[in-house]
């Protein structure tokens, strides 16, 4: 464990942004961009998928850091608001190439969702209709579970590392089906194994936590925006706050979207918002970029640019402040146990997750067959998560010209 220790300090040492050339600078950053075009361009299925997705690209493909790593920067992203999957496509940015790597690409994560979410807006604005594309989802969901399947079986050999770990992460999916808040898992489980694994050694905890309590009392905090009219100022600074302190997934910001945009202030009508949510939910990428298609309702073009921007601004400040705390957290006894739990409560969500994408996508023998030949295809064939997106998507059109 020592040597293995010390191998992935030699690693990120040689891999340091600080110690590239300007040349190896530029190359990273090009790389940076074209892994995270491709996986904002394909990535369909949620946060659970995307991190699936870049597990493979990251730690699977391309050897860019251990998979122990990547572990706990998702376990940070479990602790700060904002988008998980984004977040942890700004941590690995800002691991390969500084802060120049960290706008490359989150921003790069984003951009292609925010394009097509910003291309339907439109359409939607004229027509008043959501586009069909039911075809496509129907043979990509399938795929997406076998894909979040390798995921889980990867990393969860890493996170069940010893009996507390794997205690919490069965507690975790028993909380997830009793519907127990995630961020409330995430934090009594990480606390249960620091207390565990330290028992005997009396010491303060490290004021990592006072991170996710700040973020939970933030949460408390009104997101109204207090404005009289629509501008694209609003809805920036609207859309800012809510990306200051939004945990959890796209339903959950159905939520406060509901509240703020339908009743407080009724810029828009429930089925409009419901609209919005549904092509956050069936485009590739970020969820969040909902805001990017209620924005451009609100302000048109400058607004679908600033809602956009404010969700997901908050992503880039927290990573880059908390990212180079990693390490040193690591290396704590206290804060490791702590993110020990962490890490491993968070493969326990995301596995529920699993199960119940599986319930939604698996529908009938043709759906069914298709999760099990992908299953084949990533587990005994490493074949690119990519290539089974592409081919799940033909296969669910041909399916509906067929069946008529």
């Amino acid at each position: 464990m020592t040597q293995e220790a010390e191998d992935i300090q030699e690693e990120q040492e040689e891999n340091s942004a600080k110690a590239l050339t300007q040349r190896q600078q530029r190359q990273r950053l090009t790389e940076l961009a074209i892994v995270f075009l491709r996986l904002g361009t394909i990535a369909f299925g949620g946060p659970a998928a995307h991190i699936a997705m870049m597990d493979n690209e990251v730690v699977n493909r391309r050897q860019w850091m251990s998979r122990d790593k990547l572990l706990d920067l998702l376990g940070i992203t479990n602790l700060i608001p904002g988008p998980n999957s984004t977040e942890l496509a700004i941590h690995i940015g800002y691991e390969r190439a500084g802060w120049r790597g960290l706008l490359v690409a989150g921003s790069c994560f984003i951009l292609p969702a925010m394009l097509i979410v910003w291309a339907l807006a439109a359409i939607y604005a004229r027509y008043q209709t959501v586009p069909q594309v039911e075809w496509l989802l129907y043979g990509i969901k399938p795929v997406i579970i076998a894909i979040v399947l390798q995921a889980v079986w990867n990393l969860g050999r890493k996170a069940a590392k010893d009996l507390p770990t794997i205690i919490a992460g069965i507690a975790a999916i028993a909380a997830y089906f009793m519907g127990i808040n995630e961020i409330t898992v995430l934090i009594l489980l990480g606390i249960a194994v620091m207390l565990i694994k330290n028992w005997q050694t009396r010491g303060r905890t490290t004021g990592a936590f006072l991170l996710p309590l700040s973020g939970m009392l933030a949460q408390v905090g009104s997101t109204t925006a207090a404005v009289t009219s629509v501008s694209w100022i609003s809805v920036f600074i609207f859309f800012l706050k809510i990306g200051c302190v939004l945990y959890g997934s796209g339903y959950v910001l159905l939520a406060f979207l509901q509240r703020d945009l339908v009743e407080r202030n009724q810029w828009l009508t429930s089925q409009q918002l419901l609209d919005a949510v549904a092509i956050g939910q069936f485009t590739p990428g970020p969820v969040f970029t909902t805001a990017t298609f209620i924005g451009y309702l609100l302000a048109g073009n400058i607004g679908a640019i600033v809602a956009t921007i404010g969700i997901f601004l908050p992503a880039f400040v927290l990573v880059w402040v908390v990212n180079p705390w990693v390490t040193n957290l690591r290396q704590s006894p206290w804060a490791s146990g702590f993110l020990d739990g962490v890490n491993a409560a968070s493969l326990g969500l995301m596995a529920g997750v699993s199960y119940t994408l599986g319930r939604a996508a698996l529908v009938d023998w043709l759906t069914i067959i298709l999760a099990i030949l992908s299953a084949i295809a990533v587990f005994r064939f490493k074949i690119n998560s990519a290539w089974l997106v592409l081919a799940g998507g033909v296969v669910g059109l041909t399916s509906r010209i067929l069946l008529g």
